[in-house]
């Protein structure tokens, strides 16, 4: 079985995503690595880029995919058996659910997608409340696409985020491998 395991740029996320990443190693999956163009290249105060692609280099023993053009493919010409987006940012989540394809995440998931294989995504964003509720409603309208179960993290100082809880991310695998969205989608902290 062959993941596509996608990272974007919500960079507080990244450690406990790259810790899911290396326990789903660990159970013997075999990971293919995705890494937005901004993940790709933004050094921030959480790490930098070069180390990211290092770790997942180090971990999955592919070189990750950072474009369009080496993304494209992952579709019918090299299907994926799943694909995890973990983190998924608020930015990719509304390319998704309309239609657009600018990103190497954006076509890894379209290319996916037209596949009717799962999709999981472990959403962090700001605007997860307002802006991006929307989307929210219309990728859980889709085949095959499923959410990793998200918190409030900061309610009083961020009452319109939501993020991910990514130590949930092999359950909430698991669960979609059975054709499940695991639930509830919405807890409390």
């Amino acid at each position: 079985m062959i993941i596509g395991y996608a990272f974007c740029g919500s960079f507080c996320t990244h450690a406990r995503s790259l810790a899911m990443l290396d326990q789903m190693k660990d159970a013997g999956y075999d990971l293919l690595p995705i890494v937005s163009e901004t993940a790709a290249s933004t050094d921030t105060r959480f790490g930098t880029a070069d180390d990211l692609l290092a770790h997942l280099r180090a971990v999955t023993g592919r070189e990750p995919i950072c474009t369009i053009r080496d993304a494209e493919p992952l579709g019918p010409a090299f299907p994926l058996d799943a694909m995890i987006i973990a983190p998924c940012t608020g930015n990719t989540l509304a390319k998704l659910a309309n239609g657009i394809t600018d990103t190497a995440v954006c076509m890894a998931a379209k290319a996916h997608m037209r596949t009717s294989r799962p999709l999981l995504i472990a959403l962090a964003t700001n605007d997860a409340l307002s802006a991006n509720l929307e989307n929210i409603a219309r990728m859980l309208q889709r085949k095959n696409v499923y959410f990793v179960p998200l918190v409030q993290d900061d309610p009083i100082r961020k009452p319109h985020s939501l993020v991910a809880d990514m130590e949930r991310i092999p359950e909430a695998f698991d669960a979609m491998l059975e054709g499940k969205q695991l639930r509830p989608l919405f807890e409390t902290v």
